[in-house]
């Protein structure tokens, strides 16, 4: 960790009381309490009345803002405007990734923010300071002024800033989504995070990069498993471990039954650990859509937890255990949980040093499943005996619509299994279009049925 990283880690981690004094030179323009209290939806409906207002008159607004607060209009903010078509909708988004946003620049936005609501604000990168994100978000939350918002990359929102964007997790009542990727997320803004998650309407949260570990991931998984809004989460690149960690997630799945995506991409979670996982998997009946392992060290002795898991999750549609090396053995153990597993349509197998051994045993599955639409074996040494035997499954199987292969045939010891690669390859090809096109006419002639 570097010197300035560890300065923001304790900006972070500091009480909300000690940053008080900072607050003194805020000036957002909001109304008094009672106003807020007694008139918030009609303030908000005053303020933003679309049929007496023209484009004109808003980028006059946010110029008068910028005179006020004696920051100079952003550019790239003005041609955003210029291109609105449609004042009588949410404009699509207020793209501000990259520029410089300071306190005074910050609040020279509320001009605008009184006037437009917007689909996706993008402040990532923005330099956000703590009095500036603190202002920000309190605007945002009183305009309502995003339904997707993202604050990734801005390292230096302090307990100030947390604590406003708690609140607005909390009060908005159309924020579905927040992107805080590479934003530090340690014990105080876990904390006002976890109070948030309690009752927010959030859908989507994305915590990748965050250093979401130990006691931090503690604080967000005891709020998460009262959860019932959240349905993806997104914990990639965090370091999150084999021991606590694991622990944890493993807990979350036990008492969450809301959730449907966990990304848990370039983690170390390690055979270990998915043991931990997999006794939460195990209760996942209705639950758990999409389960992401890409790159967590994991190796063929982990599939035998993930074997006991499988034939009882019910719900599970994704599984992606790419770039691990799971070697033939670990489809080996697999192969037969996966044939009784009966939910699982897409299954990633991307690097996972898997052969024609491998393959055979996929063919297996493939042979034996109703239900699989993906397969991805890409980046993984199946020749010409490993392909054939999936294409002789898809010639059993009418669901798989994709399988996903290296495009250039590997080395063979005779030239002849080249050219059957080739061939191979193409009839693997037909075979998903074959299956595709027949999904399709089942769904038109649904669809017709349900009209008639």
């Amino acid at each position: 960790m570097t010197g300035s990283e560890e300065d923001n880690n304790a900006e972070l981690t500091a009480s909300p009381q000690s940053e008080k004094k900072c607050r003194g030179e805020k000036h957002v323009s909001f109304p008094p309490d009672e106003e807020i209290v007694s008139g918030f939806a009609e303030r908000k409906d005053l303020l933003r009345d679309v049929d007496s207002i023209t484009l004109k008159e808003i980028i006059a607004s946010y110029k008068q803002s910028c005179e006020k607060h004696q920051v100079e209009p952003k550019p790239k903010l003005l041609e955003q405007l210029q291109i609105i078509t449609d004042l009588h909708s949410r404009v699509r988004c207020l793209d501000l990734k990259g520029e410089r946003l300071d306190y005074q620049a910050c609040e020279s936005l509320e001009g605008l923010l009184k006037l437009l609501q917007y689909e996706f604000i993008n402040l990532q990168e923005a330099e956000l300071d703590e009095n500036g994100a603190s202002a920000l978000f309190d605007m945002i939350s009183y305009y309502e002024s995003a339904t997707h918002l993202n604050i990734s990359c801005n390292k230096r929102i302090g307990a100030l800033g947390w604590r406003s964007l708690s609140h607005l997790i909390q009060q908005s009542s159309c924020l579905w989504r927040l992107d805080a990727c590479n934003t530090p997320v340690l014990e105080y803004p876990a904390q006002a995070m976890s109070r948030a998650l309690q009752s927010s309407r959030l859908a989507v949260l994305h915590f990748e990069k965050t250093c979401v570990s130990g006691r931090p991931l503690f604080t967000l998984v005891s709020a998460l498993k009262l959860n019932t809004a959240l349905q993806e989460l997104y914990l990639a690149d965090n370091d999150l471990n084999s021991f606590q960690d694991s622990m944890q997630l493993g807990d979350l799945l036990k008492y969450n039954h809301s959730l449907r995506v966990l990304d848990l991409s370039n983690n170390l979670i390690s055979d270990t650990g998915l043991e931990d996982i997999c006794e939460g998997l195990k209760v996942q009946k209705t639950g758990l859509r999409k389960l992401v392992l890409w790159n967590n060290r994991l190796t063929f002795k982990g599939m035998t937890h993930l074997a006991c898991a499988l034939p009882s999750v019910a719900s599970l549609e994704t599984l992606n255990l790419g770039q691990n090396i799971l070697h033939n053995k670990g489809i080996q153990r697999l192969k037969d949980a996966l044939i009784v597993n009966r939910s699982l349509l897409q299954l990633g197998l991307a690097s996972t040093k898997i052969t024609c051994e491998g393959a055979v045993a996929l063919a297996e599955f493939i042979a034996e499943s109703p239900r699989i639409q993906r397969l991805d074996v890409r980046k993984n040494l199946i020749r010409a005996g490993g392909l054939m035997a999936l294409s002789l499954a898809l010639q059993i199987n009418h669901s798989l619509i994709r399988v996903d292969l290296d495009k250039n045939v590997k080395k063979e010891k005779e030239e002849f299994l080249v050219e059957t690669q080739k061939t191979v390859l193409q009839e693997i090809w037909n075979n998903c279009m074959r299956n595709a096109a027949a999904a399709k006419h089942r769904m038109t002639s649904s669809a017709h049925s349900d009209q008639g």
